[in-house]
């Protein structure tokens, strides 16, 4: 059985991919990846035993979606020639903006042979947009959501899922933080990913600047936002706020190690209120408590699982609102609420295997 996984960006800012792709090594299906190299920085390498397709072609992510059109057309027509030149059983599309794209493709000749993933909520305040999700629903195989907020906004089907964004070997590491000495100032506070939000990343960078019970870390790519934050700390003369450039996934485990707080905040706004992150499943596989915005679905199920702390970046207390959280931790009863949390997730991500396993036995039998 020959399957494509149409990813939408590079490799290494794909490591959801990974769900899928240990399902269909499992059931021997034979893997082709098309991923999408954005820039020239490096990438990770393949995942062994899978064939690989590039789309190479720059493209800034942090700007408007008018002066990515070209490139998305060019996304298009190179995933076009793809499904031409293979015949595949089965489509799993990482992204619903490649979805959109192929919409046309995937409804008429792979109707019912593809799996749907669903993690951003950016366009859909377009109505056209929002009908096209709705069809390549109703006709998925199966459809994933990132996020069990995005399931409002989605057609009322039975074949939707949680696809949670936990790398389950990394669980192989989980005492890498837990081990270690939790009471010693300063407070390192980490963001890991892609730089972007910056009003409210300067809020946050102003409330703990310069206060030496804090240390603020960023790592991951920088384009405009990131480059602009670097610059003005640097201007600044902030002793306390460090960056430290993009990343390879395995070289996390370095910083997650000496890290006290994930840096898990995101603009408060329609497109990221709903959304999950992928540090929210760090923070519960490697006993790190997280703080989130108080109001967005993240920052409720950090309050409710007990897992972090909600917090308005605005507010005057903000800085010693966190120390307090932080000072004050039943270390005991957070490790034990991060386990309650990870069996649940565990056990959705479980009914995902078994439903993926499901969808390729009855495309075999065909």
């Amino acid at each position: 059985m020959k399957v494509l996984v149409l990813g939408f960006t590079k490799i290494s800012y794909m490591p959801y991919m990974h769900f899928y792709i240990e399902q269909l090594k499992k059931n021997n299906c034979e893997i082709h990846l098309l991923y999408w190299k954005r820039d020239s920085n490096p990438d990770t390498n393949s995942p062994e035993g899978v064939v690989t397709h590039e789309f190479n072609r720059y493209q800034e992510d942090s700007v408007p979606i008018i002066k990515k059109i070209g490139s998305f057309l060019g996304y298009r027509k190179y995933a076009i020639q793809i499904l031409k030149k293979h015949r595949f059983d089965l489509i799993v599309v990482l992204h619903s903006t490649p979805g959109v794209l192929l919409y046309d493709v995937l409804t008429k000749k792979y109707n019912k042979k593809y799996i749907l993933d669903y993690r951003d909520f950016t366009y859909e305040n377009h109505t056209i947009y929002k009908k096209i999700i709705h069809k390549l629903v109703n006709n998925s195989s199966t459809t994933f959501v990132s996020s069990d907020a995005y399931r409002k906004y989605l057609p009322l089907v039975e074949n939707l899922y949680t696809s949670h964004n936990i790398l389950i070997n990394a669980l192989d590491s989980r005492e890498i933080r837990k081990s270690k000495g939790r009471g010693v100032d300063p407070i390192k506070i980490r963001f890991w990913g892609f730089i972007r939000h910056k009003n409210i990343n300067l809020t946050i960078i102003e409330k703990l600047s310069n206060d030496k019970r804090f240390e603020l870390h960023y790592h991951g790519r920088e384009q405009k936002t990131g480059q602009f934050l670097r610059k003005y700390c640097e201007e600044k003369n902030f002793k306390n706020i460090f960056f430290h450039g993009e990343y390879k996934p395995d070289n996390r485990y370095d910083f997650i190690g000496n890290t006290d707080l994930i840096h898990n905040l995101f603009d408060n706004d329609k497109t990221m209120k709903p959304a999950m992150s992928n540090k929210y499943y760090d923070g519960v596989a490697f006993y790190i408590p997280q703080i989130c915005h108080e109001g967005s679905f993240m920052g409720d199920q950090v309050v409710e699982n007990k897992i972090g702390i909600a917090l308005n970046p605005d507010s005057p207390d903000f800085a010693d609102e966190i120390y307090r959280y932080y000072r004050t931790l039943d270390w005991s009863n957070f490790e034990t609420c991060c386990d309650y949390t990870l069996n649940r997730i565990i056990t959705e991500y479980n009914d995902g295997v078994y439903k993926i396993k499901e969808i390729i036995k009855g495309k075999k039998a065909n």
